[in-house]
């Protein structure tokens, strides 16, 4: 009668011990039905499930093999799995997969302690976790602003996923980190498209209230802005009402503006990564096309869809020409882009901070509230307020090690 053993060997790594191993199960002409490694600081841990056609078998090969791992060095344990056993693992394997991704400036034990609690509170098994970020040096003069990152595999269906959500929020709020919990599919490992918002996104300035600092109506305009994107205005009105107190700036300060804008941190890494990687980028702004232009020259965006300021004789009318792009067209906007890629929305990213920006991140397959405000973060699936932009490249699967491919 075949028998089905697990093989757990540990130790010390170096070159061909996995080599070693294999040639050894080759010699009993078994089958591999699973197999798994890991090195966590230059420590192997192999796992691997054989099928031998009968315990005489399996009794032969166990000998070899723990010969084998004496001779290299390393201890292994043999575990047997019944039949039954075997089967019900093999009819676990439609269930539903997801991504837990954990993002900090570091991570703690009390935050791993936290999300695996939640995660098995919520019915899921953890099948595999991975480190995306890079080796984290003892002595790092810039700690502050260092990046790390851990990505769980699990396996199941939350029991209310709402309240998982909310209950991984307020985790973040507590500890310090942001947590994303994605679908692991097709859909995930292929997005094509990512669509920012500027202000306070891409960059770390609302535009309006620079021109209204210029135009001497700051205060004004600053107060407008953020009852607007605390979503306590309709956008269309606070923006034509924002744009009027304008009236009369030289167009010369446009320039000048345009030259001192700061990227928000991470967003240079990001676009260029994006880039090398194949993904066409967006912006789809409320502000202004101009700054959204000098924008998409200085970072190689595909396309800008923002609003036209209106400028005649060389002053500002306190108008837009053309239809403003508010929350609803940017929704639109993305869909038409999407569609002239050729993807499908759920291959496409968006990104913003305000609440004009909640119905573009709602259709999007992976929709991130970047340091954004309460009421936007409580509305969008995925946050992120810890780390820069670039951070979105670990709910890409994008470890610090691939980010060389972004070099020329």
């Amino acid at each position: 009668m075949r028998e089905i053993i697990l093989m757990s060997f540990s130790g010390p790594d170096r070159p061909r011990l996995s080599a070693s191993l294999m040639e050894v199960l080759a010699q009993h002409a078994v089958n591999i039905l699973d197999v798994g490694q890991a090195v966590i600081h230059d420590q192997l841990s192999l796992g691997v499930v054989v099928e031998s056609p009968s315990a005489q078998d399996s009794a032969l090969l166990m000998k070899d093999v723990l010969f084998r791992a004496h001779d290299i060095g390393l201890l292994v344990r043999f575990t047997p799995i019944t039949l039954e056993s075997y089967h019900q693992w093999v009819s676990g394997q439609g269930k539903a997969r997801y991504i837990v991704t954990l993002l900090a400036r570091k991570i703690t034990a009390e935050q791993l302690a936290a999300v695996t609690r939640i995660v098995a509170d919520n019915g899921l098994n953890i099948d595999g976790l991975n480190r995306l970020s890079g080796r984290v040096p003892l002595e790092d003069e810039n700690a502050g602003l260092g990046k790390a990152c851990v990505e769980f595999s699990v396996r199941g269906e939350p029991n209310n996923i709402n309240s998982m959500r909310a209950e991984f929020l307020r985790l973040a709020n507590d500890l310090n980190m942001d947590i994303a919990f994605q679908r692991d599919d097709a859909y995930r490992r292929n997005r094509r498209v990512v669509c920012f918002d500027m202000d306070s996104t891409l960059i770390e300035h609302e535009v309006i209230d620079e021109l209204a600092k210029a135009a001497g109506v700051g205060e004004q305009v600053a107060a407008i802005t953020e009852r607007a994107m605390q979503g306590e205005l309709d956008f269309k009105q606070s923006f034509e009402a924002r744009v009027a107190l304008l009236k009369g700036l030289n167009a010369s300060v446009l320039a000048e503006i345009a030259a001192r804008l700061k990227l928000s941190e991470g967003a240079e890494n990001l676009v260029k990564t994006l880039k090398a990687l194949g993904y066409k980028t967006a912006i789809l702004s409320g502000g202004f096309t101009y700054f959204g232009q000098y924008l998409q020259h200085k970072l190689g965006i595909d396309y800008v869809f923002a609003n036209d300021l209106e400028i005649v004789d060389g002053q500002v009318t306190g108008r837009v020409v053309g239809q403003v792009v508010d929350g609803q067209r940017k929704a639109e906007l993305l869909r038409d882009i999407a569609a002239k890629e050729g993807v499908h929305l759920e291959q496409v990213i968006a990104v913003g901070d305000g609440a004009n920006d909640l119905p573009m991140l709602s259709i999007a397959g992976l929709g991130i509230a970047f340091r954004a405000k309460p009421l936007v973060r409580q509305n969008a699936r995925q946050a992120i307020s810890t780390l820069g932009l670039d951070g979105i490249l670990y709910l890409l699967g994008v470890r610090d090690r691939d980010l060389d491919l972004g070099k020329s």
